[in-house]
């Protein structure tokens, strides 16, 4: 499970790229502390070097035999004052040490490569850091000295111990480690935090989520900060509150769709019973009537339902041309009369002759203006009445149909035109009537607007854009 975690991931990228980083970093500065050390005490040991060779030919102009080891020798034993930091040895033209400055007799056996070096060199100067017999870490510096024709005179070398700098330069390394660990722990303990405030949200969406793909819409994620995090939370939970609300719906237009089939079918079937045991004329009349109008609405609910689902799988297509958009409504407005008539309802037309064509499909504008005048109809109580109005608006045709109806409270009016939504659960209807003409205004790039007041009615304006 870690191999395939964030938390994998940040160790390698960050955790393991800083500690290649910090551990180049001490290296790098540990050998330039070093380096810095030994060429400083290089210096130091030249700079004595040429003290002594300032003296030698001072002395006479220039260097000589018969001078060299009275002078070298004088000025070991009275001038050099660093013989508690440095060893000098003075060597003989054919190699060996007759005074050193610690005036002890040196070690014969101890290898000199720096003087084998200072011999083959064409700066006569040759340098050699190692350790000596007894373990002892050194540097040494040595300057072979030559007279005016270039013949041998002998040679001076100075010696000094690497321990106290080595044991200097290990304790720059081990503040340096220290403080690439401390570094390293800061940078741990700072990304641990970080990645746990996002892992523990993270795998609480993941739960809420799987929670929510399994049906349960009520689970809901406690935000903790308000961050890109809190962000993810709130989008869940809204997630979580939508589906739950369309679950609802969709259970509610399940609900009404299975009693506006029923109610129909219910009439069709039981006069259809008293009909086929026999019935006066009178009767048989009333029982067809009952029989053609409730299959009508049955037939209108199904194709209602076909509508909607062709729209939700994007297969409607309009067959538009130049049409009359006054005809349409016209007709739409003429089917309600007589139900309005019956129902005990006015139903008032304004009618506009002066309206531009459109470019529309005809069939699916009368199916928005059946649909609006059907709702309006629906919601308006005997004695109340609905009005068709249009008008000519520049580019575009607007149609208002107003009814005195019971109205849509505030909190729905936002949400009547999504699909499955009801504002009155006492009112027969599918629920998706208003959705589909939504649709199809848009798919004629108009606009479906609504205007409601409680207690007081609404309005609906259909705005459809003129033929160009």
């Amino acid at each position: 499970m870690f191999a395939k975690s964030i938390s994998r991931r940040w160790f390698v990228n960050t955790i393991g790229v800083v500690f290649v980083i910090l551990v180049g970093f001490v290296v790098t500065l540990s050998v330039m502390v070093q380096n810095s050390t030994y060429n400083g005490m290089e210096l130091a040991l030249t700079g004595r070097m040429d003290e002594l060779l300032n003296w030698l030919s001072g002395s006479s102009g220039g260097y000589k035999t018969s001078e060299f080891a009275a002078i070298t020798r004088d000025y070991i034993e009275k001038s050099f004052q660093d013989k508690s930091k440095m060893e000098i040895m003075a060597l003989s033209k054919d190699g060996q040490v007759f005074i050193t400055s610690t005036g002890f007799e040196p070690d014969r056996q101890q290898p000199m490569p720096d003087y084998q070096m200072a011999l083959m060199s064409e700066d006569n100067s040759g340098k050699w850091v190692g350790e000596l017999n007894t373990g002892e870490k050194v540097m040494a510096v040595t300057r072979v000295v030559r007279s005016e024709n270039g013949g041998l005179i002998g040679s001076i070398r100075y010696m000094v111990s690497l321990e106290r700098a080595d044991q200097q330069t290990m304790l720059v390394i081990v503040v340096l480690a220290v403080a690439a660990l401390f570094i390293m722990l800061l940078l741990t303990l700072s990304g641990v935090y970080f990645i746990r405030s996002i892992l523990v949200p993270v795998r609480q969406v993941s739960q809420s989520a799987r929670q929510i793909a399994q049906g349960d819409f009520e689970v809901r994620i406690q935000k903790a900060r308000a961050d890109e995090i809190g962000q993810l939370c709130d989008a869940i939970n809204d997630m979580a509150g939508e589906l739950g609300a369309a679950e609802r719906m969709k259970n509610e237009f399940i609900s009404s769709v299975s009693h506006e089939l029923r109610t129909p079918l219910t009439a069709i079937k039981g006069w259809a019973e008293t009909l086929r045991d026999g019935a006066d004329p009178a009767t048989e009349e009333k029982g067809m009537s009952v029989i053609i109008r409730e299959s009508e609405r049955l037939s209108g609910l199904v194709e209602e339902l076909l509508d909607f689902s062709r729209l939700q799988n994007g297969q409607m297509q309009l067959l538009s041309e130049r049409m009359d958009i006054l005809a349409e409504l016209d007709e739409a407005v003429y089917l309600f009369t007589e139900r309005a008539r019956t129902e005990g309802k006015e139903l008032i037309y304004e009618e506009n002759i002066s309206l531009a064509p459109v470019y529309g499909d005809r069939n699916r504008l009368r199916q928005v203006f059946v649909n609006i005048i059907d709702n309006a109809l629906k919601y308006t109580q005997p004695g109340g009445s609905v009005t068709v109005t249009s008008q000519l608006d520049l580019d575009q045709v607007r149609v208002i149909i107003s009814d005195t109806g019971c109205g849509i409270p505030a909190e729905h009016l936002s949400n009547v035109k999504k699909k499955f939504y009801k504002a009155n659960q006492l009112v027969r209807g599918s629920g998706i009537g208003l959705a589909v003409a939504d649709e199809i205004v848009a798919m004629h790039k108009g606009a479906l607007d609504l205007e409601s007041q409680e207690g007081v009615g609404t309005t609906v304006t259909i705005t459809i854009p003129l033929c160009k």
